[in-house]
């Protein structure tokens, strides 16, 4: 019987995800023994175990396993695992505003929302099957529970339809790792691949059963279409700055975990399924946007962009799956590239909404953020209107804002690849895109007021708040200058 060596665990690639659960941990005992201590208090200790991780995992040599070769800190799980923790600490930070909202009233729901950070933490620090799982639902359960902690009536609807549907794509994903288990006797990932290379993919039907299951919870949980119905309703029950984090943060551990799946499988002569992930960006970014442009409620229109936004980063891991190496390279740094930009510019327009957020429905007996709201904006909030204004031009990819570069890098890395169908689609629905954000715009340049008051559309501002769209704003509107610093960062990881 060989000896367990501590020292050959490498338990140093856990201390990412376990200063988040010690942060949880400490959260509910601190509540424990006194509940009567400010949320702020929670609030900032929240955020300085999320910074404690952000410092672990920038402290670890790259390219190493740990665990019993579970845990994996590469280029891309390093990545991602900065981008959901520099967005959890810009959301987080929203619980210091000076009115009291009810989620923010629970010690639980800090801890809560450290876990959640955990559980996406350990879907991309992993190749292993059961684990990513694990990070799946830890981070799904978790926020099927903070979506109903607003405590609103839509809140609680969207966070039961996110849970019926996400357990649902659980099954899914643990009958597809089932069959693939059977078939190849593993679920790590790299295993996985070289057993069904060695076995030519044969039996056909059960590989293509097992990929088609995985595919479909990770759709799910991308809101690729046909698996989207959920993501219009949730966004429009949720808090529009949650809405905002889950358009970001779940999408792109969700993306790290596609692309470690279907990148060896897709370069190994899979042509169908090739096809189908093609097929799947195609339907996606075309009809989401075509849905976009019948909402009449700016948030729904909001989640209707953002799922043709994952179409988009989609199309860059289909790109890096083609199998050539320097393609590969550059379009993993497409995928980050573009959601680095994404992510401040869309946190920034939710933020917005949050700021306009009031607690009756004024202008529609459903929705609280209609178009007809922001008419003539610009007259009574001008300052608000412009930074609103900011995030739809960015978000429509009109130059010089962020998303426009992230999008031409794709379209630039999508001709170079010979996929110049796709660039040219992608170009075409930028197009459709631009005409609804730029309905927003017309409404709060063009049209006359309907509030003489524009208090209103700044009603839930506060220091924190301001602060955040304030860092979203300049990212926006100076990304021309962090393009460089930003592949630089990129590659060195890569």
């Amino acid at each position: 019987m060989q000896d367990l060596i501590l020292a050959d665990l490498n338990l140093v690639t856990l201390l990412p995800v376990c200063a988040l659960i010690v942060g949880a941990l400490l959260i509910l005992c601190i509540d424990i023994f006194n509940n009567d201590i400010s949320k702020r208090f929670y609030t900032i200790i929240s955020v300085l175990f999320i910074l404690l991780s952000l410092g672990f995992l920038i402290g670890l040599e790259p390219n190493q396993k740990g665990f019993f070769d579970v845990m994996l800190v590469d280029g891309i799980g390093v990545l991602s695992q900065i981008i959901i923790l520099v967005a959890s600490i810009l959301f987080i930070a929203l619980a210091l505003n000076s009115q009291e909202f009810n989620e923010h009233r629970f010690a639980e729901f800090f801890a809560l929302f450290l876990f959640m950070i955990a559980g996406f933490v350990f879907m991309v620090s992993s190749e292993n099957l059961i684990l990513i799982f694990l990070g799946l639902e830890t981070g799904s359960l978790a926020l099927y529970t903070i979506i109903a902690m607003h405590s609103r009536q839509k809140a609680i609807e969207a966070a039961i339809k996110y849970f019926c549907m996400g357990a649902l794509a659980a099954g899914f994903f643990a009958f597809g790792a089932m069959i693939l288990y059977a078939l190849t006797g593993s679920v790590d990932i790299s295993v996985i691949h070289e057993r069904l290379i060695e076995k030519n993919f044969e039996p056909m039907y059960a590989v293509l059963g097992g990929i088609a299951f995985i595919l479909g919870t990770l759709a799910f949980k991308l809101s690729l279409i046909p698996f989207h119905t959920w993501a219009p309703d949730v966004y429009e029950g949720s808090s529009a700055p949650l809405a905002g984090y889950m358009s970001v943060v779940p999408k792109i551990a969700t993306f790290v975990v596609v692309l470690r799946f279907f990148e060896v499988l897709i370069s190994s002569g899979l042509t169908w399924l090739h096809d189908m992930l093609y097929l799947l960006v195609i339907v996606t970014i075309t009809l989401a946007n075509l849905m976009a442009l019948a909402q009449t409620d700016v948030k729904r229109m909001l989640g209707f962009s953002s799922i043709s936004h994952a179409g988009f980063v989609l199309a860059a891991v289909l790109i890096a799956s083609i199998g050539e190496d320097v393609v590969s390279y550059q379009a993993k740094t497409a995928i980050f590239f573009y959601w680095v930009f994404f992510m401040f510019t869309n946190l920034g327009a939710f933020s917005m909404l949050w700021i306009a957020r009031n607690k009756e429905n004024l202008w529609d007996e459903r929705f609280q953020h209609p178009f007809v709201k922001f008419s003539g904006m610009v007259k009574v909030a001008p300052f608000a209107a412009v930074i609103m204004a900011l995030f739809m031009l960015s978000l429509a990819g009109i130059p010089p804002f962020s998303v426009f570069w992230g999008k031409i890098y794709i379209m630039s890395l999508a001709i170079n690849a010979e996929y110049v169908g796709l660039a040219i689609i992608m170009a075409i629905n930028n197009a459709i895109a631009a005409y609804y954000y730029l309905k927003l715009i017309i409404y709060m340049f063009l049209k006359e007021p309907i509030e003489k008051d524009g208090s209103i559309y700044i009603i839930n501002s506060s220091g924190p708040l301001v602060f955040i769209v304030g860092i979203a704003a300049i990212f926006t509107i100076f990304a021309f200058v962090l393009i460089e610093p930003l592949l630089r960062l990129i590659q060195y990881y890569l």
